[in-house]
């Protein structure tokens, strides 16, 4: 039986986890459900990275030890991936005595080979990413201010890998998927590498290196530490017990940490002797009115909260269809409940109904021979259809793949193939056993090799009544229905309103927010006092259209940090089926006019 890992990125535990952290994780379940019906064993790994100076700082604020902050945020995401039924075997923390002894065998081996060696390191830093730059003073993954470094260091001879590298991805050019980020890493690595600073002395939360280098004040860098945890957890450095799964190894990864993997990650195998992993996927975020998610910003959205709102499977269904895998996708609660009732209360559901009442009558009972004498030409089509869904798989379009296999479903909306189920389980896999169940067949490799033979046709289905399984989704309110006498309560005094200040100013300039598909940065004038605010309108309006128009704007708000920039209020607009329209007011009046 072929091994197989799978992997999540070790999250890091600056913070709780959020949307983008349950689209990973989703991405790497589907996977591991979609292979283990394939019959192969599959080793799905997760867990929390917990070391580097910015932990040390968070833990400080919050008045714990870095260990205390940490394990406090890891359980979350353990707490968090059992509440969505995530299918890991195992989760791995960073401070387990089994990864910090595998981090310093692979110290000394790098060592021994002439990897590693002491030195130098001066230059700028970012705290936020834990990563180093070359003389900027700016990060070039989060825009943050970096600080300039001067310390001792460890090194990895980085760049002596530079051409081994670049000889991998040429003779593996689908290492990494999608392949344009395939692209980004060889025009980086092009550019030249420079050697790694690994260790840090200015602060003592990491792992320590073996105690024979006697070497009390470094640490071992984050990143170093934090990507080997994909082999500790195998048992590298202890009993190597689960270590043939590398073999054939699945990573998982947002775009903001492909560098690391990309290069750093595989210079580390090479130099480990290891193998090397058989693909990278990299997908995109989740943008939040075209922004990328940011405590900062406070547009962080919680995957449980809407989970218990809208429910745990409509959530995964929409991450996983909704964007083509690599870019960026736009949540809306509204778009999560569109996808729903059209794909799975519409299609899936409807085709569930229909095939209940197709039995009725057949006395409850279908034959093969009565799908053969009816459907025979679009069972044919259907089986290539769903025969093309694994080379989908192959190149991680889960988009396409769900849109294949839902264009099945729309179009047999009035007939029986019990095989859709095996491709719906990684998925769905709440819904897809509760068919399974109701259609009298396990979810097993064996099962799924059976009804995977070209032709294959039960020679005969019976089945019982079944509840709707996707009722319509509306979208949840922050208020419960009120009674008239409560309802009173809801108004606001006239007092609550006065303390709005909403004035009209006039746009003296526009243009689009870089990096940002959504945002116009908008430079109104309200009265001799001009006001930068960013607003998501570029789909709806030119820059070049909006100069010395004017609009209304609320502007008593704190200033929202926002891709680099400040935003200093919020123009009022409004949204129906025609899309979004600015309010304005009807005629001309001066700047700074108060609205009231």
């Amino acid at each position: 039986m072929q091994k197989m890992l799978v992997t999540t990125p070790i999250y890091y535990v600056n913070d709780s986890p959020h949307l983008g952290h349950a689209y990973t994780t989703f991405i790497a379940d589907m996977l591991k459900k979609y292979h283990s019906l394939q019959g192969k064993e599959v080793f799905l790994l997760t867990g929390t990275d917990e070391h580097g100076q910015k932990i040390a700082l968070s833990a400080s604020k919050h008045h714990l030890s870095p260990l205390e902050y940490a394990s406090k945020i890891s359980q979350k995401f353990r707490t968090e991936w059992d509440y969505f039924k995530i299918d890991y075997n195992h989760f791995v923390r960073t401070t387990d005595s089994t990864h910090e002894q595998a981090v310093q065998q692979a110290l000394d081996t790098m060592l021994a080979k002439g990897d590693i060696y002491k030195g130098t390191y001066e230059g700028n830093y970012c705290v936020s990413c834990e990563s180093f730059t070359t003389n900027s003073t700016t990060c070039p993954d989060c825009n943050r201010p970096t600080s300039k470094v001067a310390e001792e260091s460890y090194f990895f001879r980085l760049s002596a890998y530079q051409e081994r590298l670049l000889d991998f991805y040429n003779k593996h050019p689908h290492a990494i998927l999608p392949l344009f980020r395939r692209n980004e890493v060889v025009s980086f690595i092009k550019q030249g590498l420079h050697d790694l600073s690994i260790t840090r002395t200015s602060f003592e939360w990491g792992v320590p290196l073996p105690r024979h280098l006697n070497e009390p004040r470094h640490v071992v860098y984050v990143w170093l530490d934090a990507l080997l945890s994909y082999v500790s957890s195998l048992g590298y450095g202890t009993d190597n017990a689960n270590i043939d799964y590398v073999n054939h190894a699945l990573h998982i990864v947002g775009k903001d940490i492909l560098r690391f993997h990309a290069i750093y990650w595989v210079a580390f195998l090479m130099s480990l002797d290891l193998p090397i992993f058989q693909q990278l996927c990299v997908h995109g975020w989740w943008l939040i009115e075209g922004v990328k998610m940011s405590k900062s910003i406070g547009n962080v959205l919680n995957a449980k909260d809407l989970a218990q709102s809208y429910g745990a499977e409509a959530l995964r269904y929409f991450l996983l269809r909704e964007a083509p895998l690599g870019q960026d996708g736009d949540f809306s609660v509204q778009a999560l409940i569109r996808r729903f009732n059209a794909d799975l209360s519409n299609t899936l559901g409807n085709l569930i109904q229909r095939l209940a009442g197709l039995l009725k009558p057949f006395s409850g009972e279908l034959k093969s021979t009565h799908t053969l004498e009816f459907y025979a030409p679009l069972y044919t089509q259907w089986q290539a259809q769903l025969e093309s869904l694994k080379g989908y798989l192959q190149e991680l379009q889960l988009h396409r793949y769900l849109e294949e296999l839902w264009r099945v479903f729309e179009a047999c909306n009035a007939t029986i193939a019990k095989e859709r189920v095996f491709y719906l389980y990684p998925v769905l896999p709440e819904s897809a056993s509760k068919l399974a169940k109701w259609l009298h067949i396990s979810l097993e490799p064996k099962s799924f090799q059976a009804y995977m033979q070209k032709d294959f046709l039960l020679p005969a289905l019976k089945l019982a009544p079944i509840e709707a399984l996707y009722p319509k989704l509306e979208e949840v309110q922050a208020t419960t229905k009120e009674t008239p006498k409560e309802a009173q309560n809801a108004y606001i005094k006239f007092e609550d309103f006065s303390k709005l200040d909403l004035q009209v100013g006039t746009i003296v300039k526009a243009e689009k927010v870089p990096k940002s598909d959504k945002l116009l940065c908008l430079q109104i004038d309200f009265g001799g006092r001009v006001r930068q605010i960013l607003s998501g309108i570029a789909k709806y309006y030119s820059p070049e259209s909006l100069e010395g128009k004017q609009v209304c704007a609320l502007l008593n708000l704190p200033p929202r940090p926002m891709l680099g920039l400040v935003s200093e209020g919020m123009v009022l607009s409004a949204s129906d089926k025609d899309g979004l329209k600015l309010i304005t007011p009807l005629e001309l009046v001066s700047n700074g006019a108060k609205i009231g």
